[in-house]
């Protein structure tokens, strides 16, 4: 059974920068898409970006393209969000999922094996 565990946020001040992992055990990454989302207090969960079994490609949500970067380390069993310049409404959950398969995979019922989640919280 895959799992997947993600590194812990925390309290990060607007315009700083946040960096989560999520570790991959029970398989091997490199056989597994893999995405963020986040649930913001009171709204569903989205999608802040992915990247795709090769790790030569990643896609974003409007909201954070163009200050985040998603990464992979198949030796490590282990994937990487990073976003830049933190706004207050980057609070929330971010959680990591990942699922089989060669395509892009933006939507939360696409992914099979989810993390707990860890909470971030931009300062205003």
């Amino acid at each position: 059974q895959v799992q997947l565990v993600e590194s812990r946020g925390g309290l990060v001040p607007t315009g700083g920068s946040l960096s989560l992992s999520c570790k991959v055990s029970g398989g091997t990454l490199n056989s597994l898409a893999a995405g963020w989302f986040r649930q913001a207090p009171g709204q569903e969960r989205e999608f802040v970006g992915g990247t795709i079994v090769t790790g030569y490609s990643t896609m974003f949500a409007d909201s954070v393209r163009g200050r985040s970067t998603v990464s992979r380390d198949n030796v490590e069993n282990t994937f990487y969000l990073q976003v830049n310049s933190l706004k207050p409404e980057d609070t929330g959950i971010y959680f990591c999922a990942a699922r089989e398969g060669n395509g892009w995979y933006w939507k939360e019922a696409d992914y099979e094996y989810w993390g707990p989640g860890t909470q971030v919280t931009v300062s205003s």
